[in-house]
């Protein structure tokens, strides 16, 4: 983590991130635009996930049926990711082949193809995708928790969108959410991996400054009022399993709560990945729920979830029931954990193991040169670099009243969401 890095930004206003990293003959560009779900008004949720996927229906440079076969052939990989706050794309590459993901990275942020036979197709794929999704108790309970905690801010709806919008969402409405924020002015250029950055960065001149740059995108602004007591609700559907969801707000990346709140969540139900799109799973048998639920045939299974978002979010605990026992039993252990927490004092062993954990799992997700890059364009969506720098440092930091004080603070029961999921004919 301690390489230098070179940041430049491009007179069209384009921010360059630079980071050589020479132990494999491989680069990692990542191109991200800050875009996501929270830029969609009513009538078109689910547009910029939509606007992700024509993004590979090509260019008359890079036509579709090619661009696969191009990455593949050369040996790299590529993909792309849509979530609240940013649209990313990527591709990693062997280093002397990477000028193909930069040369097909500058075309189509300008000259993709919005054809209407390619829109209907892709109107199938997504409408499809949020039917299978729909089939996921999961899904349907995080689509209603979300949906409860946010009345007013866009974060209220899931990045795959309303079933209602996929349907009445036109070509015109794609392209021009494409052309409205797929500018270099509001995009991020992300490399890490075996080059020279000087020669790097001319050739990164050469293919994107001449691109023009867009006039700065209109953000909604519609921040959530405060809760004003608890909200429950309980869904059902099919399926033969029960689940129970607490929810409370999480801070946002850079509300300096973010760090004792990590290692609280480490400490409850096992460390969150701060970032959507880089693993390194450990085991939460230590943790205290699981101590409290699962260890105690409550609950066959309870993990946590909080991740940096650039407004205040969601931290939510999903309890998997135990097939004989009632969800009531596993809130009231829930609740009694919590309590733990706010009035009594933390043993140092306990926070140093939380704390140990919650960084292991972000040194994990930072291992690759793919993810190296990552991090790179991911930490300017709400901040800069020196966020990632500084997160292992924030995290050894943290003391046990920095967690109480974050569990007393964040963590009451007026401001929660408590949601449940009960199987059809298991209504208790």
């Amino acid at each position: 983590m301690a390489d230098a890095i070179s940041k430049t930004k491009l007179k069209n206003g384009l921010s360059v991130l630079l980071k050589e990293i020479h132990n494999a003959p491989l680069i990692s560009s990542w191109i991200w635009y800050r875009v996501g779900s929270k830029d969609e008004p009513t009538g078109l949720t689910g547009i910029s996930h939509w606007v992700e996927h024509m993004q590979f229906k090509g260019t008359p440079t890079f036509p579709s049926a090619i661009l696969d076969k191009a990455i593949s052939r050369e040996g790299g990989m590529w993909n792309a990711f849509t979530y609240l706050d940013w649209t990313t794309f990527l591709e990693t590459m062997p280093a002397d082949k990477i000028d193909l993901a930069l040369s097909l990275e500058a075309d189509r942020m300008v000259n993709s193809v919005y054809s209407p036979e390619e829109v209907a197709s892709e109107r199938t794929v997504i409408i499809s995708e949020r039917e299978g999704s729909e089939n996921e108790p999961l899904f349907q309970l995080d689509e209603a928790m979300q949906s409860a905690a946010f009345s007013v801010h866009p974060y209220h709806h899931e990045v795959i969108g309303d079933m209602a919008d996929l349907h009445s969402i036109t070509r015109d409405n794609l392209y021009d959410h494409y052309r409205t924020y797929y500018t270099p002015n509001n995009a991020v250029l992300a490399l890490a991996g075996d080059f020279n950055s000087k020669t790097m960065l001319d050739r990164i001149r050469t293919l994107y400054e001449d691109i023009p740059s867009g006039q700065t995108p209109n953000r909604l602004n519609r921040p959530e009022p405060s809760a004003r007591g608890e909200h429950r609700f309980s869904i059902e559907g099919p399926g033969e399993t029960t689940y129970l969801q607490i929810a409370y707000r999480f801070p946002s990346a850079n509300d300096p709560d973010l760090f004792p709140f990590m290692v609280l969540d480490s400490l409850l139900s096992g460390p969150s990945n701060p970032s959507a799109f880089s693993g390194g799973g450990i085991s939460n048998k230590t943790s205290r729920l699981y101590r409290s639920l699962v260890e105690k045939d409550l609950a066959v299974g309870v993990f946590g979830s909080g991740q940096v978002t650039i407004d205040p979010f969601l931290y939510a605990t999903t309890i998997t029931i135990h097939p004989n026992k009632n969800y009531e039993d596993s809130l009231v252990a829930f609740d009694a954990e919590i309590k733990r927490i706010q009035d009594e004092q933390i043993p140092v062993e306990d926070i140093q193991r939380a704390i140990k954990q919650a960084r292991a799992i972000f040194a994990y997700g930072t291992e690759s040169i793919t993810n190296q890059a990552a991090w790179l364009g991911f930490s300017e969506m709400f901040s800069e670099y020196q966020w990632f720098e500084n997160y292992l440092d924030k995290l050894a930091n943290v003391t046990s009243e920095d967690i109480q004080r974050v569990a007393q603070t964040w963590l009451l029961p007026q401001k929660r969401l408590v949601g449940t999921y009960l199987p059809d004919g298991k209504v208790s």
